[in-house]
């Protein structure tokens, strides 16, 4: 049974509206392009107002029988180019290429980033006939985005434009890219080997990355090869895939990215909802603020306004654990399909507030879509777009292709993944200024925290004092230094209000360990504690 219940009894996610910083309506524009098909889960580049799609799938939502879900007659075998403007697409197999580059470009969920003319691809899931079995793939492909587009348009051969090596180190799916001055960064993901069981049967091996991967990349003679390869492991704030990674500017004027919402937590089937920033000095769990509306990938973009020092993040549709109806926020522990539009904004302080939009999805889509920037306005090198650059009171901020389209908010949950298909829409996505616009917030505050004493401490048994704002799970997870879980378990014998408790850490042979407390699934609280010997 749905797990739905209205949130006005907590008090906690009250909706307020307030004057916009961000002042601008937004309209989608529905965009033909004869003929493309749908598709979901993707990877792409752009060159030239032309965009190269590879990979992803041609059906919806994977299927919850084992048998049926990822079938390889549905990975998308062609590549395509496509000229929004004047509504054409080119296309060419992979099955021209060699066995390890078809094999991973039609696989789904690759994590990709375009660097200049180039595209990086690391990993993919998918049926390979090679391994006559589903496998992530362990390969980092470097693709010259203008020249293979010249080729698949001109019917030349397309075998030169590609470069592929193979390490363990790439084998992630569900992850994403992104690089920090001249450091690439996987994030996160997971590998999966076999076939989908939503009953975690023995159809399947699955291996959390937990982690950040962080190399640098040579393309620059007739093979790839990466240096400097390092990795940073957390189990606890980095256990996540299918997640939104959204360029940011922060507000010291560095460039990063933030982590947004992603599933699954360890204790819990349930996404995550507080964000992570990552950085080039390293990453920032921001515990401190949950976002709501927006929890599996789906198209987004982010946009900075200079003169105020604002980071704008924008979100379409997809999957969410909590959703409007009729005004009331609604939270459904399903994760069902939304038609939500939301933002989150960074102030110049630092702090985080999110919105929704007065705008929706045209329908039930937006999982598994890509937004495609409009490069012809200016942007920083990690593709935000620079607000405070543009006087026109319209513009096109970019477009939003594919997806998956389902008829039924609940066709995962209730196994009608044939309500789901591949989206064949496009929509231009335009900001239209409105100093007048008026939105709806929601109160992304962490009303619960603790304290631990002492600290320094000697021996695992600690005090723990917290204020519990209402009756509610809470759980724990002790994790070493190096990011790995030591403990976890749940914490029964406490009341709404204020506590005090004995606590053992379990962790005799470590100096340094991280103490989260998880309080109803959906807020998280970590204290460093040190332990003299």
């Amino acid at each position: 049974m749905k797990k739905i219940f209205f949130i006005l009894v907590l008090a906690l996610l009250q909706s307020v509206h307030s004057q916009s910083t961000f002042p601008y309506d937004m309209v989608l524009t529905p965009v033909t392009v004869t003929g493309l098909p749908g598709l979901h889960s993707y990877a792409f580049g752009q060159s030239n107002g032309k965009w190269l799609i590879i990979g992803g799938r041609k059906d919806g939502i994977h299927a919850r029988q084992p048998f049926n879900a990822f079938p390889g007659s549905n990975n998308n075998t062609d590549i395509y180019v496509v000229d929004v403007v004047a509504n054409q697409f080119w296309s060419t197999s992979v099955n021209v290429l060699p066995t390890g580059l078809q094999e991973q470009l039609q696989s789904t969920n690759m994590n990709f980033y375009q660097d200049d003319d180039t595209l990086y691809i690391i990993g993919g899931y998918a049926f390979a006939t090679s391994a006559n079995d589903h496998i992530t793939h362990d390969k980092l492909t470097s693709i010259d985005v203008p020249g293979l587009i010249n080729a698949i348009i001109n019917n030349t051969a397309i075998a030169s434009y590609f470069k592929q090596i193979v390490s363990p180190n790439f084998a992630i799916t569900g992850g994403q890219l992104g690089k920090i001055g001249s450091d690439f960064y996987l994030i996160g993901g997971h590998e999966f080997t076999g076939r989908y069981n939503p009953m975690n049967g023995p159809s399947f091996t699955q291996t959390y990355s937990s982690a950040i991967r962080k190399f640098q990349i040579d393309n620059s003679g007739t093979q790839l090869s990466i240096s400097n390869y390092t990795a940073i492991t957390d189990a606890t704030h980095l256990h996540r895939r299918d997640y939104n990674l959204v360029p940011q500017v922060f507000p010291n004027g560095e460039l990063g990215y933030t982590i947004s919402s992603g599933v699954f937590q360890i204790s819990a089937d349930l996404p995550f909802l507080y964000p992570v920033d990552v950085k080039a000095s390293g990453y920032f769990p921001q515990t401190q603020f949950n976002q709501y509306l927006s929890n599996y990938h789906s198209g987004s973009v982010g946009l900075y306004n200079a003169t105020l020092n604002e980071m704008h993040s924008l979100f379409f549709g997809g999957m969410s654990q909590y959703y409007y109806q009729n005004g009331t926020l609604i939270q459904d522990d399903t994760v069902p399909f939304v038609k939500t539009i939301s933002r989150v904004s960074r102030l110049a302080d630092g702090t985080l507030e999110e919105y929704q939009l007065p705008v929706e999805m045209p329908a039930l889509k937006g999982s598994g879509a890509e937004f495609i920037p409009n490069e012809n306005l200016l942007h920083y090198s990690n593709e935000v777009i620079q607000l405070a650059n543009i006087t026109a009171n319209e513009f096109v901020i970019g477009h939003l292709y594919g997806g998956i389209l389902s008829t039924s908010a609940s066709a995962f949950t209730d196994n009608q993944t044939d309500l789901t298909s591949a989206d064949t829409s496009i929509y231009e996505v335009k900001l239209v200024y409105n100093p007048t616009l008026s939105v709806s917030g929601i109160d992304g505050h962490n009303p619960f925290s603790f304290s631990v004493y002492p600290n320094p401490t000697k021996g695992d048994t600690i005090k723990l004092t917290f204020d519990a704002p209402y009756s509610a799970p809470l759980e724990y997870l002790v994790m070493s230094v190096d990011g790995k879980i030591i403990s976890d378990g749940v914490i029964t014998d406490f009341k709404s209000g204020s506590n005090t408790m004995s606590f053992n850490l379990e962790s005799p042979n470590e100096q340094i360990i991280m103490l989260t407390l998880i309080f109803d699934n959906k807020f998280f609280v970590t204290k460093k504690i040190i332990k003299n010997k």
